[in-house]
């Protein structure tokens, strides 16, 4: 294949010490510790036995979640999940509805000038992360849990999701949020905390997510609409913060302890996640330690007990440098029977960008499909705002490096097209399911234009720095500027694309 110009976008912070060149998303990494404050992260559990159906392995036969690598046999396998299966849609039928509360309203539904999940049934669990760096964790199951509310209540693990990614950052390290978007969305978790309770330094192996993350998107830095319309009608919205405190008992100069408000305004990069669970556009300014130009605040939750705050609640000013700066919310959380199996190459996520010096770019996976796989869907990352997208498949594919590779990746038919509005990963459903022969090699193709951008793809590489996991021997992805010349990656820029394939055995 041939090389035509790639540039290979490396920009983000430092973490600490370490560099990792690529996170594009968030500012620095989040970690602040409390030092007691109750108890850790309790259950508050009605949680849905759900069965764990489906394979979930990515092409290189990595398994998600798990780490014993190994492979039922396939007639066991599939009598297992068609049971599995079975069980789940009788006992879960009606128990797990996506689109409950507000979502019906639509967005552009009036928003009240006040809302608060506390007084909507909508009420995550207060956690408590201790002396741990895991405040990124925390923030990131929480808003999680929330977008279950008032529907279901489940409580997640933030030991397994802080120990069991592709990440070498231990605890006390800290973490940042896009760790927790490639976790989730490679299936590898969440677990259940009673199936992995926090604080204890252990994290057992063989657990199984009991959700499948599908959408979550990144809003637009301090769109304070987008982000209460979020709260509103998805859950709610993961944040980031400045402060010098460290536990509930700490005291600083823009903390109001006596009215639970905090405020920063100054040019230090957020260092503590939170979550915003709701606003109140008259809180009064007076309620805050310095002067203000207006009224409102978020309603947020902490992860430093009940201790802290009004129950582990507080509230910051709209005025509040780095509040709605990073927004995350968790848009798509399926049942586990969606699925049966995810191919993948990307266990760190969007860790960089690539692409040709515009805003147009093809990119391509490569991956082989076991015995009685139908595509189902395709799953990627709009790497900024108002991102089109054409979603087609090319099928029977030679082998790498094979001079009619390129021609394959060019007969290719179109699947769907569309607009993302906002940055973060999507799962694209096909209309109908493709029925794929045994052993088939085939390749999801995209091509995308994002807007503003000269770098669209996002991609996965290890910056050099031991912080990342990543295996460049599990992927085989292209890319071209014009979809008809074609680079193999692995090779010629040292990194996977971000690009995941779902299927369901027929």
């Amino acid at each position: 294949m041939r090389n035509s110009n790639t540039f290979i976008s490396y920009t983000g912070q430092k973490w600490l010490i370490l560099a990792l060149a690529g996170v594009l998303l968030t500012g620095s990494v989040s970690g602040c510790g409390s030092l007691g404050a109750g108890n850790p992260r309790q259950e508050m559990q009605q949680e849905t036995q759900e069965s764990l159906s489906g394979t979930q392995e990515n092409s290189a036969g990595h398994t998600a979640g798990r780490t014993d690598g190994g492979e039922t046999g396939k007639e066991e396998e599939r009598e297992k999940e068609t049971k599995e299966k079975d069980t789940q849609e009788k006992e879960t039928k009606d128990e797990y509805k996506p689109y409950i509360w507000n979502r019906g309203y639509g967005p552009q539904v009036k928003l009240p000038a006040a809302y608060d999940y506390r007084t909507e049934g909508r009420a995550p669990q207060i956690g408590n992360q201790g002396s741990l760096g895991t405040c990124w964790a925390f923030a990131s199951l929480t808003a999680l849990e929330s977008s279950l509310l008032p529907g279901q209540r489940m409580t997640f693990a933030v030991d397994h999701m802080s120990m069991h990614n592709n990440f070498l950052l231990s605890q006390d390290e800290g973490g940042e949020y896009t760790m927790s978007m490639a976790y989730l969305l490679a299936w590898q978790g969440p677990v259940l905390e009673s199936e992995d309770p926090y604080g204890d330094g252990y994290s057992p192996d063989g657990l199984m997510p009991r959700k499948h993350v599908q959408e979550i998107q990144v809003l637009k830095a301090k769109d304070y609409d987008a982000v209460k319309r979020a709260v509103y009608l998805e859950g709610g919205v993961q944040s980031s913060l400045y402060t010098s405190m460290r536990d509930y008992q700490s005291e600083s100069v823009y903390y109001n302890r006596e009215t639970n408000s905090y405020c920063y305004m100054g040019s230090e990069k957020p260092n503590h996640d939170s979550v915003i669970v709701g606003w109140d556009d008259n809180y009064s300014r007076e309620n805050f330690n310095m002067d203000l130009e207006g009224d409102g605040a978020f309603i947020c939750t902490n992860s430093w007990g009940e201790d802290f705050g009004d129950q582990g609640y507080f509230y910051v000013s709209y005025y509040d440098t780095n509040i709605g700066v990073h927004n995350i919310v968790y848009t798509g959380v399926e049942q586990v029977n969606n699925y049966d199996r995810i191919h993948q190459s990307d266990l760190c996520g969007w860790v960089g960008q690539i692409g040709y010096g515009q805003d147009e770019a093809w990119f391509s996976n490569a991956y082989r499909a076991g015995s009685g796989e139908m595509l189902a869907a395709a799953g990627f990352y709009a790497t900024d705002s108002d991102t089109q997208y054409e979603l087609y498949v090319a099928r029977h594919l030679p082998e790498a490096g094979d001079p009619e590779l390129e021609k394959a990746l060019n007969s290719r038919t179109l699947l769907a097209r569309g607009k993302l509005a906002n940055a973060g990963f999507y799962t694209i459903p096909l209309e109908e399911k493709i029925l794929l022969d045994d052993d088939e090699k085939f390749a999801i193709i995209v091509k995308i234009i994002t807007p503003g951008t000269v770098h669209p793809v996002a991609i996965e590489y290890d910056a050099g720095d031991g912080i990342a996991l990543v295996d460049l021997k599990d992927g085989e992805g292209y890319l071209s500027h014009d979809g008809n010349v074609w680079e193999h990656v692995e090779e010629t820029q040292g990194c996977n694309i971000c690009l995941k394939v779902y299927t369901k055995y027929k």
